[in-house]
């Protein structure tokens, strides 16, 4: 059963005025011109944002994957022998995967990237939905991942103000694990998975997650009320963006 895109791409396949295959060059057009419009969406909302893969690194990543799946469909001709048109997608997945692993990276504020090398992979998806011409799945698939960029960002940042993981540094003179748990003794919360190393200063680093009960209306309140128990040097969220 065939699509409405993909029945319009046999509609242009047949098309060959003079016994030029002049409909096969219009698809394929559409489907660039449609890669560089829908990434540009997700590249634009990560260029934005100030993240290390922006609006061109997006736009090579899609456009190239639409390029070489066109290739794999158009690029072997039947002449050569049997041909797997999904091979080459395979080979994109495993390379951008890479790619993505490379936006990756970790601070001393938490691990950053994560969702930019999310993008990177989705747009390497656009990019093999157009290029295979399922061209309905990739605005759909677009739209879904624009949602989830914008819309989701607020219920991101309450579900972890609630659950947050703290990175503190301190003194090693300064009893600090004993100080965590009054002050969170004191506003309500419970402490998990805490976990300590010791840096070259001489200073101790921990990090611990909290879960406020109540919720984490009180957040600020209970970093400020840490750093100044601890006598902290740094105390702040583990985040990755």
């Amino acid at each position: 059963m065939l699509t409405f895109d993909q029945k319009l791409i046999e509609k242009l396949n047949d098309w060959q005025p003079g016994g030029w295959p002049v409909g096969n060059l219009i698809a394929c057009l559409i489907a660039l011109i449609l890669c560089v419009f829908l990434v540009g969406i997700v590249g634009i909302e990560r260029e934005r944002r100030g993240r290390s893969a922006g609006l061109r690194t997006h736009l090579l990543v899609g456009v190239g994957s639409t390029i070489i799946m066109i290739i794999s469909i158009y690029g072997f001709p039947a002449a050569f022998g049997n041909r797997d048109v999904a091979r080459l997608a395979a080979q994109i997945i495993t390379g951008v995967g890479f790619l993505g692993a490379g936006a990756i990276m970790h601070r001393e504020s938490g691990v950053k990237g994560l969702t930019t090398a999310g993008t990177i992979w989705v747009s390497m998806a656009i990019g093999i939905a157009c290029g295979s011409f399922n061209f309905l799945l990739a605005i759909a698939g677009t739209l879904l991942i624009y949602v989830v960029l914008t819309g989701f960002r607020k219920v991101e940042t309450r579900i972890s103000r609630k659950n947050p993981t703290i990175t503190l540094i301190s003194n090693e003179d300064v009893p600090v694990l004993e100080t965590i748990l009054k002050v969170s003794n004191e506003f309500d919360c419970r402490v998990h998975g805490i976990s300590t190393s010791s840096l070259e200063d001489g200073s101790v680093e921990i990090t611990f997650q909290v879960i406020f009960d109540e919720g984490g209306e009180r957040l600020d309140d209970y970093l400020t009320e840490l750093g100044k128990e601890t006598k902290a040097k740094n105390v702040h969220l583990l985040s990755h963006r």
